[in-house]
């Protein structure tokens, strides 16, 4: 399979998040054309951030401003009261906000979440969708900006709402010793 292929050969990208260039887009841009590349861009995005890769999460859509990413509802990532764990909401939430914000950042800069709020609208049952948001005219200039993401089931409705905080600002320069 290409797509498993790539993953394998491109699996030391994704370290230097600092370095030349925005692997994040260049790597989407690469293996979501590939048959199996959204999954295996998925699986890539869960080994390089574990906690994140629990919960099995599949990015369907990225592109700058936006994403789209799908949770299946299984028992790894219920709570007691049978409908997706708030933790899990969260983590889908930031996996779907964040990865915007990575697409869309220009080449020399990064960013750190400063803060979050969520509101939980109603229980999360069955495949949930989550949509990013993010401005599309970012700089490198340190400033701070607002990502949602909004999470629906698969009715249509809202099920959370997250507004995240991200500070953006220039990469580290390497050192010159």
């Amino acid at each position: 399979m290409k797509a498993m292929s790539a993953l394998t050969s491109l699996q030391g990208i994704l370290p230097s998040l600092d370095g030349e260039g925005n692997p994040i887009r260049d790597l989407w841009d690469r293996m979501s054309r590939l048959p199996g590349g959204t999954w295996a861009f998925s699986k890539l995005i869960g080994q390089y951030v574990p906690y994140t890769g629990s919960i099995g999460a599949h990015i369907v859509e990225l592109e700058r401003g936006r994403s789209r990413v799908e949770l299946r509802d299984r028992r790894a990532v219920r709570n007691h009261l049978r409908s997706i764990h708030a933790i899990a909401l969260a983590n889908l939430a930031e996996l779907a906000g964040n990865l915007a914000l990575l697409y869309s950042l220009p080449d020399d800069a990064r960013f750190i979440l400063a803060g979050l709020q969520i509101d939980y609208v109603k229980k999360a049952r069955g495949t949930l969708t989550a949509i990013g948001t993010c401005p599309t005219d970012l700089t490198s200039e340190k400033k701070e900006h607002a990502v949602v993401a909004e999470i629906f089931d698969a009715s249509g409705e809202l099920v959370a709402r997250t507004t995240f905080r991200s500070l953006v600002g220039p990469k580290r320069k390497p050192d010159t010793q």
